[in-house]
């Protein structure tokens, strides 16, 4: 089987999969966590190299107050309690987004679990938290400005190569994959730059629902594509 290199996963369904069963969104978000856990372990055992997850994204803040509040605990009780087992499996933890716009106490368990995994050769887990697409590119341009004016940028060097380095992914490979549960076919304004060469593949099922099985097929699917990258 073919694996891609680096996937990207929207995590979409986690409201419509509670709807269905009658439960509070909540319950759907806590669904979705064990899905986290199973797709990491799996992503890592088939040879993945990095998994990127959609957890937050910058718009997420719009959403109803509590259901935010719950999400960051949520997030913070999953680094807290997982780090020390991803930690004995290799895996290396990693963030991007607007970090600092994060709560204090998240802003440090994440600053911990990626020191206590820097180290680690296996799987990336790249965490995209109160993460947006535009944003990214906005904040890079930011940046290229800023060296512009410094004078450790010249206009001449700069070109698609060195641009990608002033994004949150630096030093990451671009996705070969992007998936997205739950049957809505948008990118939702994630990891915009990074997918222009992405395969896509839209899965009905809700994430809480999507397990080792869902993946395999995602992968049995892009193992059939063949990647042209606007060649003939």
């Amino acid at each position: 089987m073919k694996v891609p290199r680096h996937i990207a996963i929207i995590m979409d369904g986690n409201g419509r999969w509670a709807k269905r069963k009658h439960l509070p969104r909540i319950a759907g978000h806590r669904k979705g966590v064990e899905a986290v856990r199973k797709i990491v372990k799996v992503s890592s055992e088939v040879g993945i190299k990095v998994l990127t997850l959609y957890v937050f994204s910058t718009e997420n803040w719009k959403r109803p107050v509590s259901e935010v509040k719950f999400l960051m605990k949520l997030l913070a009780r999953y680094i807290e309690k997982e780090v020390a087992e991803l930690h004995q499996r290799n895996v290396r933890i990693n963030a991007v987004g607007r970090l600092k716009e994060l709560p204090g106490s998240l802003q440090n368990l994440l600053a911990k679990a990626i020191e206590k995994t820097k180290d680690n050769k296996g799987l990336i887990l790249n965490l995209a938290i109160n993460y947006g697409g535009r944003q990214e590119i906005i904040d890079g341009i930011r940046k290229i400005a800023a060296d512009l004016k410094k004078g450790s940028l010249k206009i001449k060097d700069l070109n698609e190569e060195s641009f990608s380095r002033y994004l949150y992914t630096a030093g990451i490979p671009e996705p070969d994959l992007i998936i997205r549960t739950s049957g809505e076919k948008r990118l939702s304004n994630f990891l915009l730059w990074q997918s222009s060469y992405a395969e896509l593949y839209v899965t009905e099922t809700l994430w809480p629902d999507f397990d080792r099985e869902d993946l395999l097929l995602a992968l049995e699917d892009y193992g059939k594509r063949k990647r042209k990258f606007g060649r003939l």
